[in-house]
């Protein structure tokens, strides 16, 4: 694919500056959610079975370029070392005197990159600085690749590069869906605002067959083909902008789910009492807040001849019940369908990931990317710096 993978590297008596994202949730100096560092976990291993030194570069939070004790990556090493069964070493002023210094079986890990406001500048002294410190650069932090900071792309360019195991899974899992699928691809796109997801949109037409859209962006492109959808979230202005996505989807041979019937309720809240009626028939005072069952069954037959889906973000509002209805019974069909080998399902975004596990789907999914924005930027077409970094080695 162009990137070279930690298998490609001779890593034995090697530092290697490993571009990690443990930016996880705490609350009262504890991690609340390691899912993130676990995620790095094989790296770190594989580059110390393989005799080299991880050496770990990372953010944590908006520090704006000024030291923030409270952001500092020292309060993360008690679960670090736990995640990676190894002590880890932290360094607030490394030099590669100090690095050198340590034992070629330790994992070091440096202070929080956002310190300086070089990083997010992408300065070419702080590059060369990082650059100092190892023998090899493996970038494993898919989520930050967006970002051409001086921990992503500009180290990449001054020392031999690689994906981490991360970012290879990552990488290889987005390929799969939108490089090189297999045909019929699917591609669900739920959310609150079309506006969000013109660049998405439009890219997916021109490679999926099938694009089902739901959440308060259905309502959208139903009040653009002339539907009354009352008091329902809708972005009115950009009708214009939903019929030419619609007519460039029918140039492409793309075609476009939107439901056929709705869930409607005139309060938003939990159970909330609600009723199913056609997409074009929604009442004026109510809210549509959820695809009915004829259009989750719609939806579950292309999913049934689909080989490849997409998923980012649900079809309804599914944090609160009933609402979750369509999200929960589509998610499981996907699964169902994953499960037998059928299909190849690929999920990211965070509503998205929230929704999967709500459904109890989201294992069964070939993959689920954790990233936000470098996973809707993938699927928008853009190039990720920190991932044409790699390619240009």
């Amino acid at each position: 694919m162009g990137w070279k993978t930690l298998d490609d590297m001779a890593l034995s008596d090697k530092r290697v500056l490993v571009r990690v994202d443990i930016n996880v949730p705490m609350e009262n100096g504890r991690v609340t959610d390691a899912s993130r560092i676990e995620r790095i976990a094989p790296t770190i291993a594989d580059i110390r079975a393989a005799l080299g030194c991880p050496i770990l570069l990372a953010h944590f939070g908006r520090p704006k370029g000024k030291v923030v004790p409270e952001m500092s990556l020292q309060q993360l090493v008690p679960a670090l070392s736990d995640t990676f069964g190894a002590p880890v070493t932290f360094v607030e002023r490394p030099s590669r005197e100090f690095i050198d210094a340590q034992p070629m079986d330790a994992i070091i890990l440096l202070e929080n990159t956002r310190f300086s406001a070089m990083e997010e500048a992408n300065d070419p002294e702080m590059a060369a600085f990082l650059a100092t410190l190892g023998d090899i650069f493996c970038n494993d932090a898919f989520s930050a690749a967006h970002r051409a900071h001086a921990s992503t792309t500009g180290v990449a360019t001054l020392l031999p590069s690689c994906a981490g195991r991360l970012m290879q899974q990552e990488l290889g899992a987005l390929e799969a869906a939108l490089g090189a699928p297999k045909r019929p691809v699917v591609a669900v796109v739920g959310g609150a605002k079309v506006s969000t997801k013109l660049d998405l949109l439009s890219n997916l037409i021109e490679k999926v067959d099938h694009l089902v859209i739901g959440g308060g962006m259905a309502n959208t492109f139903l009040a653009a083909q002339g539907i009354d959808v009352g008091k329902s979230l809708c972005e009115h202005d950009l009708a214009d902008t939903a019929r030419a996505i619609m007519d460039k989807a029918a140039s492409t041979g793309c075609e476009i789910v939107l439901p056929s019937d709705v869930v409607v309720a005139r309060e938003f809240k939990a159970g909330a009492e609600n009723d199913v009626v056609a997409a074009n028939a929604c009442p004026a005072d109510a809210m549509i807040l959820d695809a009915g069952p004829d259009a989750v069954a719609r939806i579950e037959a292309v999913l049934a001849n689909a080989k490849t889906l997409i998923w980012n973000g649900p079809l309804g509002a599914f944090e609160i019940a009933p609402f979750d209805a369509a999200t929960n019974a589509a998610a499981q069909a996907a699964a169902r369908l994953t499960r037998e080998g059928t299909l190849t399902s690929v999920a990211g975004g965070g509503d998205t990931v929230a929704a999967l596990n709500q459904a109890g789907a989201a294992d069964d999914f070939t993959y689920i990317s954790t990233a936000g924005g470098a996973f809707l930027e993938w699927m928008e077409g853009k190039t990720l710096p920190g991932v044409a970094a790699l390619m240009a080695q």
